[in-house]
């Protein structure tokens, strides 16, 4: 398969549009990067846009080695600096975007919440405003179930009203009704909106994972520094929740099913214009105790942890209904919490520091929950 591609014929139907050429904001980062790995995988074209601003360049290489192929093209650059980003869409064919480029902890847009909505919200209309320019009209958004904020125990699905409980998830929440507003006046726009849980793990080469750079703000990472002896102890911000064993309440997919139905969804971008929202996860809660036993199991070694006081923002139990998207598009994840531990202690261990000596090494403020981009 080819770069030149324009289309793809399922059986017994016409050819459909298919993208050739994808450009992947936030393409270094640890979901961008795992679906660079997916899109060179299966044929396509890519070219990264990223600030490396919780990134590693060395990750490029290790996608490339990974996959037997060569990135297109990588630009250094933050998608809200609009020559920059104009100039790689008049160097390059671009058939689609996947947008992953974004702040992304809860926690910390706590306290920077103008940083917040000027990256995540105004990276994307400076993105949109390169693909209008450029006569690009089809993207695959990285949205979070953080809209859905505290909405309360029990399945999420689509229709579920928004209540962002951080301006992170109200960043992901505007970013979703700007791109909305679009296709309504831009009849040619065509935009997947994927509502995603919290993707954690590693791909299963150990060669690519997730190494924040801090302390992290995601609870796998986390777990695992504390496993291979990074850190001492998992603090748990919650024991209190009115959960069965009084900590949070999350639904964790594998990163390669994340990627992979990001990688589905461009063969859906041909089904019709308009922006369609699809929550992306398991539909299965498991709370922190339960990550640290499955984790303890997988690492060979129990994990130690304290119990700490609630944060601002959190919510006692976040789960998505991902049904729609497997009636709608045939797709549904197929690795569980297990795998995702298991692939998460195979990158720590081979990757002890990270990408690099002294990587992700600084001072944060500890795991968050959220869209992980």
């Amino acid at each position: 398969m080819d770069k030149e591609r324009r289309a793809r014929a399922r059986p017994g139907s016409a050819p459909l549009w298919a993208p050739g050429t994808v450009l992947v904001t936030g393409g270094a980062g640890f979901v961008g990067s795992h679906a660079c790995v997916e899109l060179l995988d299966h044929g396509y074209e890519v070219i990264v846009v990223d600030d490396h601003t919780n990134s590693s360049p060395q990750v490029l290489s290790r996608v490339e080695r990974i996959a037997g192929r060569f990135v297109g093209a990588v630009y250094e650059l933050d998608i809200r600096d609009r020559r920059s980003l104009s100039a790689v869409f008049e160097r390059h064919s671009v058939d689609a975007v996947m947008h992953f480029a974004a702040l992304k902890s809860p926690s910390a847009s706590l306290k920077s919440p103008v940083r917040y909505y000027d990256t995540n919200v105004g990276g994307t209309t400076s993105l949109l405003r390169a693909m209008h320019e450029h006569g690009v009209h089809r993207l695959v958004f990285s949205s979070s179930c953080a809209v859905y904020g505290d909405a309360g125990p029990g399945l999420l699905d689509e229709s579920t009203p928004a209540r962002p409980t951080t301006p992170y998830g109200t960043s992901k929440w505007i970013a979703e009704q700007i791109l909305a507003d679009v296709c309504r006046h831009c009849p040619d726009c065509t935009v997947l909106c994927l509502r995603y849980a919290n993707p954690a793990g590693a791909h299963p080469s150990g060669l690519l994972g997730e190494d924040p750079s801090g302390v992290p703000d995601n609870l796998l990472p986390y777990v695992a520094q504390v496993a291979v002896g990074r850190r001492e102890r998992l603090r748990i911000f919650g024991g209190d929740y009115p959960t069965p064993d009084g900590t949070a309440i999350r639904d964790y997919i594998h990163v390669m099913d994340t990627v992979e139905a990001h990688r589905v969804a461009l063969d859906h971008l041909a089904d019709g214009p308009g922006l369609r929202v699809f929550n992306i996860g398991l539909g299965q809660g498991s709370s922190v105790l339960d990550v640290v036993a499955v984790f303890s199991e997988a690492c060979g070694r129990q994990v130690p942890y304290e119990i700490a006081a609630r944060r601002p923002g959190d919510v006692a139990s976040l789960v998505a209904d991902a049904s729609a998207v497997s009636r709608a598009w045939g797709w549904r994840p197929t690795r569980d919490l297990g795998d995702v531990c298991r692939d998460a202690w195979r990158f720590q261990q081979l990757n002890p520091h990270g990408y690099g000596e002294g990587h992700g090494d600084g001072e944060g403020h500890g795991y968050g929950e959220g869209g992980e981009e």
